[in-house]
């Protein structure tokens, strides 16, 4: 898949753009099959981000690709990886990991606004996440992001239902702001989604979206390129990597099976 310029420089200058038809329509079938798969038989890290009380179901999960082939073939076949290189900059990518994430229909539960990399054990600015719909996504149900938040500074990560700093500790971080408070203060990007579009967005991007009236399957590879390096948390991350304790020093490169390179430059 070849880039344009703009997009490109979109995704550099605004921390987000959009990839329409990332995927092939056999790799969307095999990723809706991997999905299916994945909701039937959960992982040891799934969850399910959302109230009983709500007339959905937010389910997400995580650390897949190893034990699900339809995503190991999206992660090292696809066009995904390329394209977060070419964005990035990098001449070299790495998966960090997977996420799926499934609001069924009628899901009320937002997603709130966050950034990504505060709850991760990495550092480093060349990072992207390619986020996969399943499903088409009206605008009101897909992601919103402010324009140029990826340049920070690093806000605090909650808890997205109670709120609570489980990561780093009250007072550590800037607080995001209340964007929903002030839009008009922000410029805010979107965009409505056919299944195997792709937006890609910067790790430090802050992005939220609303419930979502009709199923909306989505799966998230999350890549980082030439300067990330682990970051070690005193405290559990999401996804947690508990095999890498004691393994990976601070300020090393990824050097591990769990983070395999899956682009290179030629």
């Amino acid at each position: 898949m070849t880039l344009s310029e703009s997009q490109i420089a979109d995704f550099r200058a605004d921390g987000a753009t959009v990839v329409r038809g990332l995927l092939s329509p056999a790799e969307l079938e095999g990723a809706q099959a991997g999905v299916e798969a994945n909701l039937a038989d959960p992982g040891p890290l799934a969850i399910v981000a959302s109230g009983g009380d709500d007339p959905g179901r937010f389910f997400e999960d995580f650390r897949n690709w190893t034990r699900i082939g339809a995503y190991r073939r999206i992660v090292e076949s696809s066009a995904a990886a390329g394209v977060a290189g070419e964005l990035m900059g990098a001449s070299e990518v790495r998966l960090h990991h997977d996420h799926l994430l499934v609001k069924e229909a009628g899901t009320r539960q937002p997603t709130p606004w966050h950034q990504d990399q505060p709850y991760y054990n990495i550092d480093g600015a060349q990072t992207c996440s390619l986020w996969i719909p399943l499903d088409p996504v009206p605008l009101e149900a897909s992601l919103r992001f402010v324009a140029g938040s990826h340049c920070g500074p690093w806000l605090m990560p909650r808890a997205f239902m109670s709120g609570d700093a489980r990561w780093f500790p009250e007072g550590a971080l800037a607080e995001l702001p209340d964007v929903d408070a002030a839009p008009e203060a922000h410029r805010i990007l979107s965009w409505a989604l056919a299944p195997g579009d792709a937006i890609a967005f910067s790790m430090l991007a802050l992005h939220s979206a609303g419930g979502s009236a009709t199923r909306r399957r989505a799966l998230s590879l999350r890549f980082v390129g030439d300067d990330v390096v682990f970051a070690p948390r005193p405290w559990k991350t999401s996804p947690d990597f508990p095999e890498l304790e004691g393994i990976l020093p601070k300020g090393a490169r990824l050097d591990h099976p769990l983070f395999p390179v899956v682009w290179r430059t030629t």
